[in-house]
This record gives structure tokens, C-alpha cells and sequence, in this order.
């Protein structure tokens, strides 16, 4: 399974040849999701699995060999996850608001795609929720994410912590003096329009 993003014109038609493109070249869509609109562009996320022995590089040279698609990145992701939305797990929030913030956390690989997610006191540098394949932070190593208490996205290059490479992660605070930080091994860095959508799941989390 792999995430592709790609830009490509904000015209009707771009999604269908991109589609047809890919399956060209074997890859099975099992989901898409735009993720930003720019002046006569949009950004796609679309997760796609590939046969056994199947090239990823086809799947880039499938979508730049049409005009005015570019792939901004690629990527490996666990199989099955396919995409949630974020009405979805607001619902899930809302009927569970004791659990919200771990719903959230949870819901990170689905709803944005990252690879991991942890929820962090911030008084006493502990993880109060931690998905599967999250490092292991303490109160000694949380400092190297930097500061959890502003919005930000950041870039954690590679050796931030031993054993891990490049990192991308976004991070959102919650009132109650709690954070939420999600990761991307490698990237595609975290776009201004998903910190907004986390900031604003992460308010409603508290809300609730």
C-alpha cells in the first residue's frame, strides 16, 4: 500500500485520468481525499496498492506522464487502512468525550495519514496515550519533538532519536494543558491546511 501526493489542474477530468493512469500500471485505488485547492490546482492524497513485484516508480512515472500532474510525494503505509473522515471521528469523540483525545490519536492514521500518534501531558511530560508504532517518549526524551504547547508543524531530521530517521509531525495543544503530536516517517511534511483541521478536531476534543 502506498500514499501518493499529487498536484494536479482543478478541472474536471484531472482525478478520472489519473485513475486511469494508475490502473495502467496495475495499482488499485482504495481511497482519495483533496487535501488543499490552489489557484486552478488541487493536492490529492490517493492511497493505492500495487501487485507483488510491482515497481512504486511506476505508479510516479503513470502520473507525470500526464500533462500538469506532478507527484509532490510517495510513500509506504500499512495495508487496509483506507481514509476516515473528520466527521467521522468527531462523532466518535462526541459519543465517547471521556475517551476523545485517544479517539483522536488513534484516528491520526486514518484521518491524516501519519504513522503514529501520542497524547502528552504537559505539566509532567508523560504520555497519557501512545498509537502502536509510536516511539517510546519519556519526560527525558519529549523535549526533542521542541515545544508542545503552540500549533506547529515540524521537521525532525534524521538521528532525533536513535534508531529513528526523518520525522515529520504535527502538533496541536489542547486547553486542558494536554497535546496531541502526529508523525510521518519520511513525509510528506504536514500542510497548512491539515494543522488547521487538526487545531480545530483538537478544540472540539476539549469541547466535548
Amino acid at each position: 500500500m502506498y500514499l501518493l501526493r499529487v498536484i494536479l489542474p482543478d478541472r474536471p477530468g484531472s482525478l478520472g485520468a489519473v485513475a486511469t493512469a494508475l490502473g495502467g500500471v496495475g495499482a488499485d485505488i482504495e481511497a482519495f481525499e483533496i487535501i488543499e485547492r490552489r489557484t486552478g490546482f488541487a493536492v490529492d492524497d490517493i492511497m493505492v496498492g500495487l501487485p507483488p513485484g510491482v515497481p512504486a516508480d511506476r505508479l510516479i512515472t503513470a502520473c507525470q506522464s500526464l500533462p500538469g500532474v506532478e507527484v509532490l510525494f510517495i510513500n509506504r503505509f500499512p495495508g487496509a487502512w483506507g481514509l476516515l473522515g473528520d466527521m467521522d471521528v468527531l462523532d466518535q469523540m462526541v459519543a465517547s468525550p471521556v475517551e476523545a483525545e485517544s479517539i483522536l490519536a488513534d484516528a491520526a492514521q486514518q484521518v491524516f495519514r501519519a504513522h503514529w500518534a501520542i497524547v502528552v501531558d504537559l505539566d509532567n511530560g508523560a504520555v497519557r496515550h501512545a498509537t502502536e508504532l509510536a516511539p517510546e517518549l519519556t519526560a527525558e526524551t519529549l523535549p526533542l519533538l521542541g515545544d508542545l504547547s503552540i500549533l506547529d508543524t515540524r521537521e525532525l531530521t534524521e538521528g532525533w532519536l536513535t534508531g529513528w530517521g526523518l520525522t515529520h509531525v504535527a502538533i496541536a495543544p489542547f486547553r486542558n494543558r494536554h497535546a496531541i503530536v502526529m508523525a510521518r516517517h519520511g513525509g510528506p511534511a504536514f500542510l497548512p491546511s491539515e494543522l488547521t483541521r487538526l487545531r480545530i478536531l483538537a478544540t472540539i476534543t476539549h469541547d466535548s
